[in-house]
């Protein structure tokens, strides 16, 4: 069985943390750290834990901000290299790093930010041992003007950790992360950091440049579209994979301009057809999708193929979810057959009603055919 994933902070996490910051500063009451620390640690989820110990950190630190500062910065392993992420990441004999960075980051965002060049000096060397994206935010609240200038200039900065650090930390939607509102209503502060990363020599900064853009496209679609006018045509094939994966939600949705700038944004020129198999199934097994496609047209065609189901909901109403499909090239009077499994079973973050689904097949973002299935609950 696999461990849990809020072990990722633990006991040991606890005991190494009081070991560096004692050896940092020998007036830390490590005990009483230590003791504050693991109390009800046990029975806390990941994030809770990070916040407990941000909670023992800030009873037990240097009651002066910059002092506090200085002892975590030396009680540190050194910087992870090129390339190193989390996995490499841990508390050993050389100094902290690893996932008890994250409450190191949470004492920082609370104490430092009625200093903010201080903090981020701070920030600056912890998200080197894992990441400060969540500690950053609370600065881009508090002092936007001043944090921005600070990252546009590490945009340039040696460590793909920092650099990756301006992207991820900007985000607007940052799982686990402070919600950063104003940028949802208006991304443009960041739209220079992103441009100035998108290049990035490193494929752990551009990747999070791609999944910023997608954020900014859940609430922004027009903003990502026009990215792509502006930055797809001439695109290296590292930029055009970034930009591919930035446009992966909208590509889903079918929207019409995130389409054209892919060359996918035509309607089938020919027929589509959807069968699935079994008619009836019982929650926990599965449905066979097939799909008959026929060309008509002289020229290929590139078509991105993805089918949405329509779940029925509590009320009786139906709320539909795109799933991927394929993306393929259709020859001139080519006849293709396409077939993908889709299990319908128990996940978290949904609840199945019996009833029929629908399920429509998009052909570049338009339904092109329709089938369903009934689905059986028993009870």
């Amino acid at each position: 069985m696999a461990e849990p994933f809020k072990n990722l902070i633990n006991a040991a996490t606890v005991r190494a943390a009081g070991l560096h910051l004692q050896r940092a500063w020998g007036g830390f009451d490590r005990a009483g750290f230590e003791r504050q620390a693991l109390k009800g640690l046990a029975d806390l989820e990941l994030k809770a834990r990070a916040m407990h110990l941000g909670d023992a950190l800030q009873a037990t630190l240097p009651a002066d901000f910059s002092r506090a500062a200085e002892v975590i910065e030396a009680s540190l392993a050194p910087p992870l290299a090129e390339g190193e992420g989390v996995s490499k990441a841990r508390d050993d004999d050389a100094g902290l790093s690893g996932w008890v960075i994250w409450p190191l980051g949470e004492y920082v965002a609370r104490r430092g930010l009625e200093s903010p060049q201080r903090g981020l000096a701070a920030l600056h060397a912890l998200t080197q041992r894992l990441t400060a994206e969540w500690a950053i935010r609370p600065f881009i609240v508090r002092h936007p003007e001043f944090t921005f200038a600070t990252l546009q200039r590490w945009t340039t900065d040696p460590s793909a950790h920092v650099r990756r650090l301006v992207s991820e930390g900007s985000r607007p939607r940052l799982p686990w992360g402070l919600q950063l509102k104003s940028l949802v209503q208006d991304p443009s502060p960041t739209l220079p950091l992103l441009r100035a990363l998108q290049d990035d020599p490193s494929a752990y900064v551009r990747r999070s440049v791609a999944n910023h853009l997608n954020d900014i496209a859940k609430d922004h679609p027009q903003r990502v579209a026009q990215w792509l006018a502006e930055h797809l045509p001439d695109a290296t094939a590292q930029r055009q994979a970034l930009l591919r994966h930035a446009s992966r939600t909208l590509i889903k949705q079918g929207d019409a301009a995130v389409l054209r700038a892919w060359g996918q944004g035509a309607k089938l020129r020919g027929d589509a057809g959807l069968t699935i198999s079994p008619r009836r199934i019982a929650l926990g097994d599965g449905v066979t999708l097939e799909v008959a496609l026929r060309s008509r047209a002289r020229q290929p065609q590139s078509l991105v193929i993805d089918y949405a189901v329509h779940h029925i909901k509590a009320n009786g109403s139906t709320s539909a979810k795109v799933f991927k499909g394929w993306t393929i090239e259709l020859a001139a009077s080519e006849h293709r057959v396409l077939r993908k499994g889709h299990p319908v079973k128990l996940i978290t973050t949904r609840r199945y009603f019996a009833g029929e689904h629908r399920v429509d097949l998009l052909v570049n973002g338009q339904i092109a055919a329709q089938a369903s299935f009934e689905l059986v609950i028993a009870g």
